[in-house]
């Protein structure tokens, strides 16, 4: 097919640094390209050039062989362009076909909605998608994985036919991500292009007609998807061999025989009821589960943030965990899955955001020692090979393998004795990955005890000593590493198989 839009040299700096340097490429109707690269490697910045959110500081951009100048998103969806954001714009309180079409509702001659007309448009879409919706459903009744679906469906309703899709599948279970592949390639087959950014590399092998690799802000490669495998992108992307994703094979921590931290009976209403289980010392345990099972509900429970029955022990003695307060004053951890909205303080410096969990330590007579938190967070940022210019940059604008880092720095930073890590890896590129994975190894070895709540069962399978398994909100199993089985541990997590 024709190409639909052409990238010349295009180019975007910010104070101090250069995010995107002269990048160049082509992508033609009913094409699927992968845009790939480590968190920092200019990917963001391009696609947001791309659909009009940034303007470029030089470069010229083409859509349908004619130059454009994008000064809005508005400008670039007229063109036929749009993005889907890892973050969903869907408004919760409104229905589907509000949401579809808000701001384009058809109206008569008096500026009213005609409502018959909207809701038999939307269910003309819904149709076409495969998805069997009333549209006069409230979105937030609605699962991640549909709203995301919607969102695509959204754009093609606009006429964009270049959809630039933002690591698209970072909620979904694999039900869902095939339901949107599936859609993907049907309308891929109708003429539509997408640009995908994503940090899965199985899915690049299972939906991209070709791959372009960004690292440090510029182009350092591109080719036919039948041309490469998953050990040259990784190259390409980090410059360098990841010999182990997983960290050292070689383990050098001792496992106790007696659970450090154990929950017996932890029942929170409908969300989680009746889990009893633990973690010794040295001992990295994951959560597995489908999407709804109650795992993040758990960690939340054992944390303190909301109400729940149960007992807690720790070294064989009863806590009192009331609060996440008496939690993390008892040596409990809690790295969020949602790194945003619940563990980092955006608009603060890394400095603050490193500190911020143990401010005592800084201040003496109710002064900051200013000096003393600075040397603190340098050390911080060089342990866990955080990428930024200092210390007092702003953490909105680090990238998000980055941001990650400086959670796990936060949060190790206390030395909990028992750490609950959600999602560790979400939305962090593959070179951000192994160095994650080689932090939650290095913090076991020192004796303490790490629980890793994840949906990609590789990682689980690749980092964990043993695997507990949830479905519908209790323990349907547990799984040593001498008995990981990837079929096993679905069968528990899908409730096909129960565990007495």
């Amino acid at each position: 097919m024709a190409v639909l839009l052409k990238a010349e040299n295009l180019h975007k700096e910010y104070p101090g640094v250069v995010a995107v340097r002269d990048v160049s490429f082509e992508l033609r109707g009913g094409e699927v390209l992968a845009l790939l690269g480590e968190n920092g490697a200019g990917k963001s910045t391009m696609s947001k050039m791309i659909c009009g959110i940034e303007r470029p500081d030089g470069g010229e951009i083409f859509v349908n062989g004619r130059k454009v100048r994008f000064s809005s998103a508005l400008d670039a969806l007229e063109s036929g362009i749009t993005m889907v954001h890892q973050e969903l714009s869907m408004v919760g309180e409104m229905t589907i076909a509000e949401n579809i079409f808000i701001n384009r509702q058809p109206v008569d001659r008096l500026g009213r909605i005609r409502w018959p007309e909207l809701y038999r448009q939307t269910e003309e879409l819904l149709h076409k998608f495969h998805l069997n919706l009333n549209p006069r459903t409230q979105v937030k009744r609605l699962p991640v994985g549909t709203q995301q679906l919607l969102e695509i469906i959204r754009a093609t309703s606009v006429g964009a036919k270049l959809i630039i899709l933002d690591e698209p599948t970072s909620s979904l279970a694999e039900d869902q991500i095939e339901l949107m592949f599936e859609n993907v390639r049907r309308l891929k087959a109708e003429g539509y292009a997408f640009l995908y950014i994503t940090h899965k590399l199985d899915e690049v092998f299972q939906l991209a007609d070709r791959v372009l690799v960004m690292r440090d802000g510029e182009r350092v490669g591109e080719a036919p998807i039948g041309e490469l495998d998953t050990g040259r992108i990784i190259r390409m992307m980090v410059g360098r061999e990841i010999r182990q994703l997983f960290g050292d094979e070689i383990r050098t921590r001792r496992i106790s025989e007696n659970y450090l931290f154990e929950v017996r009976n932890l029942t929170g209403g409908q969300m989680y009821r009746g889990v009893s289980s633990g973690v010794r010392r040295g001992e990295i345990v994951g959560v597995a589960g489908l999407i709804g099972a109650g795992r993040t509900e758990m960690a939340l429970g054992i944390m303190g943030a909301h109400r729940r029955t149960g007992t807690f022990l720790l070294d064989g003695k009863e806590l009192s965990l009331r609060s996440p307060g008496d939690a993390i004053r008892s040596g409990i951890g809690y790295v969020s899955e949602d790194r945003k909205g619940l563990g980092l303080y955006l608009n603060f410096s890394i400095l603050r955001n490193l500190a911020v969990m143990q401010l005592h330590r800084f201040s003496r007579r109710g002064f900051v020692q200013s000096g003393k938190m600075q040397d603190y967070a340098r050390r911080q940022i060089e342990a866990f090979h955080i990428v930024t210019p200092s210390s007092g940059q702003l953490m909105g604008h680090l990238s998000g393998g980055n941001q990650q880092k400086c959670l796990l720095a936060m949060w190790m930073g206390i030395d909990p004795q028992v750490l609950i890590v959600d999602e560790p890896t979400r939305g962090v590129d593959v070179g951000a990955k192994a160095e994650i994975y080689q932090m939650l190894k290095n913090h076991a070895d020192r004796g303490n005890a790490v629980l890793v709540i994840s949906s990609e069962l590789p990682e689980l399978l690749g980092i964990c000593d043993r695997i507990v398994v949830m479905h519908a909100g209790t323990v349907s199993g547990e799984v040593e590493k001498k008995d990981f089985d990837e079929t096993k541990i679905m069968h528990l997590a899908t409730g096909i198989l129960q565990e007495a």
